[in-house]
């Protein structure tokens, strides 16, 4: 028979919870410093959001997006996303100009120095305008997807274990998705529509990781009704950490490839990918877990249950 793969040593006795408080202090501070970044430089919304112009056109001779970058990039047209579409023959490139300071006539005089930048072997097969009402939309939208998506987790954590669960499940999210923000406001990245996807994605990813280590610790309550609930949850993290960190490393793999090979019109979405998971393994490990310690468990379950308090503070 096989032996499962292991990493770390089965018998690692970390003490997690040492880290709870220090944890909390560093991610208290993240989380007041996203917000304050958030309210202060503000996101940068992308065409989605902002509105603009969407412009497809095909080339008589084989023009790469590269070559149709180097063409429009010192137009001072603000925001210009280049996108390769169809079959590689068609020579077909998807352009989106960001909506221009002075309404429709700087818009359509944008339109304009973009055709001639890109010459007279060009075709102009559509053109389509995003505006404000649309975008606005889009960006309720996809604020109601993130809210809704956190609350169905709190929902799902609390039916399937506890409300201490679903509370520490929860505030993790909430965690991840607000730095997360953070670090697109201080870095002004674009933010569109396939970073809205990408938060979807490290909520699932971040809930996953949580309900492995939430699942073991349910597991060794039943196991060990008298161990301290300090000692438990330090426990059921260490067997379960070479599972978390050889999931976190291989999707890295996965995401660094595309990061750094997949160009730019992916680069926004496998960035806040890569970041989420890091931000993701760190908040199911150090803010749900210690979350537990706080709120105290029920200790039975397979009848009425004692709960566990007050141990929060044998961890520092």
């Amino acid at each position: 028979m096989l032996k499962p793969l292991n990493f770390i040593p089965v018998d690692t006795k970390i003490s997690f919870m040492g880290f709870g408080r220090p944890a909390f202090i560093v991610s208290g501070v993240a989380v007041l410093a996203s917000i304050v970044l958030f309210l202060v430089l503000g996101l940068n919304l992308g065409i989605d959001f902002r509105g603009g112009s969407v412009i497809r056109v095909s080339f008589e001779n084989d023009m790469s997006v590269a070559e149709v970058r180097n063409k429009v990039g010192g137009l001072g047209l603000g925001d210009v996303q280049i996108q390769e579409i169809g079959d590689k023959e068609d020579n077909e490139v998807l352009i989106r100009i960001v909506q221009q300071p002075g309404g429709d006539a700087a818009q359509q005089d944008a339109s304009r120095k973009l055709m001639d930048a890109l010459g007279s072997d060009v075709e102009l097969r559509s053109k389509d305008v995003v505006g404000p009402t649309v975008s606005g939309e889009l960006a309720r939208q996809g604020t109601i997807a993130v809210v809704a998506a956190i609350f169905a987790v709190l929902a799902y954590i609390w039916f399937r274990f506890e409300w201490q669960f679903s509370l520490g499940a929860v505030a993790a999210l909430v965690h991840d998705v607000l730095v997360t923000i953070g670090v697109f406001a201080i870095l002004q990245i674009e933010f569109n529509l396939s970073i809205i996807a990408a938060l979807l994605t490290i909520v699932g990813y971040s809930l996953n990781d949580t309900v492995v280590v939430f699942d073991r610790v349910r597991e060794n309550l039943r196991k060990y009704k008298k161990l301290p609930l300090l000692d438990l949850l330090n426990q059921s993290i260490n067997q379960t950490l070479s599972r978390t960190i050889l999931t976190s490393v291989t999707t890295l793999i996965a995401l660094l490839s595309l990061y750094f090979f997949g160009g730019e019109v992916i680069s926004g979405f496998t960035f806040a990918m890569i970041w989420g998971v890091v931000i993701g393994t760190y908040s199911s490990v150090c803010i749900a877990s210690p979350l537990l310690l706080i709120l105290g468990v029920k200790r039975d379950w397979s009848g009425a249950g004692n709960t566990a308090k007050g141990e929060v503070a044998k961890a520092t």
